[in-house]
């Protein structure tokens, strides 16, 4: 990704769904104006979900995702269209392709899914070049032929229109702060920090602070009381990584406010709520409770990995149990989520809201809590009221 691109998880994702050779693939190719997809006329060409990400007019940037289609056969059928429920949880707005308008009992199943989950949608009608076309006044129906372009430029206005109403709101921190305002940063540079690099939610929020007219001072955490002491005035906020929370939370005084880039992600993913009581439930575990420690990208382990090494090993301090630990990353989140006592999800900058949504949806669904690192650190330490103060008073939901 360029420094100029918009990450991943900020774009809309948009779903292509269907049966074998309804043409999934080739109004893809159409859309995108490239060769995206392999086209075949054997069933079954789509193996894996195929991505691009692309600027999409009138939307924007977005992320178009060919699928598997949904009604693939036999053992290697069956991983495919586990893949493409995966895809589900991913969509801001999904397509349903097929042929015909009487739905075969798959493209019921599949639509009842994107329904159930609460997705905008359109169906299309394709391969109009081999029939007569449909007019349609639906508002979630189009006829098109991928091979002709026909109705592809209405189409995509009608993807732009389901995002209506829908547009994202909050803020990471922006609307924390007031022009001119100070905000100190704390940023470890240690060996499981990226070489060479900022983390990708720490870039986001010193964007978001000059965005807002705001001024960001940052540093390390060796730095951090020369820095306070060497301000004219106190800032207006404190952001730290949550991994050292214990440490800066020493040093800046009360009446500061304070939090960190975990607890303003999870504000902006649209879950801070659910991660505060989530958080919670990790005074009642017992020995041998099963935690799942869940993260969003795949990134290569160090020997101090957050999830991996430290939090595990404050997690077994703070409770004195003894926990059985699992793990996931990427998109590999597990479907069963009763066998766990509890989740705790890193923050999400890598997986759109819709995904963490669904991820913790998931987990509510079955009665399991549901928090992140940095709420988890926080209350850990003690500290979990006073670094949810700066942004409970601001909304965490979505107009």
């Amino acid at each position: 990704m360029s420094l100029n691109e918009t990450p991943t998880a900020e774009r809309i994702h948009i779903g292509f769904f269907g049966l074998r050779n309804a043409g999934k693939s080739s109004l893809v190719n159409r859309i995108t104006g490239q060769e995206m997809s392999v086209v075949s006329d054997i069933k079954g060409t789509t193996t894996d979900p195929v991505k691009k990400s692309m600027e999409l007019l009138p939307l924007g940037p977005v992320t178009i995702i060919d699928t598997p289609g949904y009604d693939d056969e036999g053992r290697l059928g069956m991983l495919r269209v586990s893949r493409t429920k995966e895809v589900l949880m991913q969509c801001d707005i999904a397509v349903l392709v097929t042929e015909h308008r009487e739905m075969y009992a798959a493209e019921k199943e599949l639509l009842a899914l994107i329904q159930g989950r609460d997705i905008p949608y359109i169906i299309v009608f394709n391969k109009n070049d081999l029939r007569d076309a449909e007019e349609t006044d639906d508002a979630d129906t189009v006829s098109v032929s991928a091979v002709s372009g026909e109705g592809v430029e209405e189409l995509k206005e009608k993807i732009a229109s389901c995002m209506k109403g829908h547009e994202k709101q909050i803020r990471l921190a922006a609307d924390l702060i007031e022009p001119k305002d100070t905000v100190v940063l704390v940023i470890p540079i240690d060996s499981s920090a990226p070489k060479g690099r900022l983390i990708l939610p720490q870039q986001m929020v010193i964007r978001d602070i000059l965005e807002a007219g705001g001024i960001s001072v940052i540093t390390e955490v060796e730095g951090l009381r020369d820095t306070l002491g060497s301000l004219k005035e106190a800032p207006s906020l404190v952001i730290t990584d949550s991994q050292v929370f214990g440490k800066v939370m020493k040093m800046v005084k009360e009446d500061i406010p304070l939090t960190s880039f975990s607890i303003l992600m999870a504000r902006y993913k649209g879950f801070l709520d659910e991660a505060v009581r989530g958080s919670e439930s990790i005074d009642s575990l017992k020995d041998n409770a099963r935690v799942l420690i869940s993260e969003g990208c795949t990134h290569h382990r160090q020997c101090e990995d957050i999830g991996t090494v430290k939090l595990p090993k404050w997690l077994s301090e703070y409770t004195g149990r003894q926990l059985e630990l699992s793990f996931s990353s990427g998109h590999g989140y597990p479907e069963d989520l009763s066998v766990y006592d509890i989740v705790i999800h890193c923050g999400g900058c890598m997986l759109n809201d819709k995904e963490m949504q669904s991820r913790m949806k998931a987990a509510a669904a079955v009665g399991v809590p549901f928090t992140n690192y940095g709420t988890a650190i926080a209350h850990m330490n003690g500290i979990l009221s006073r670094s949810i103060a700066p942004v409970m008073g601001r909304s965490s939901k979505r107009s």
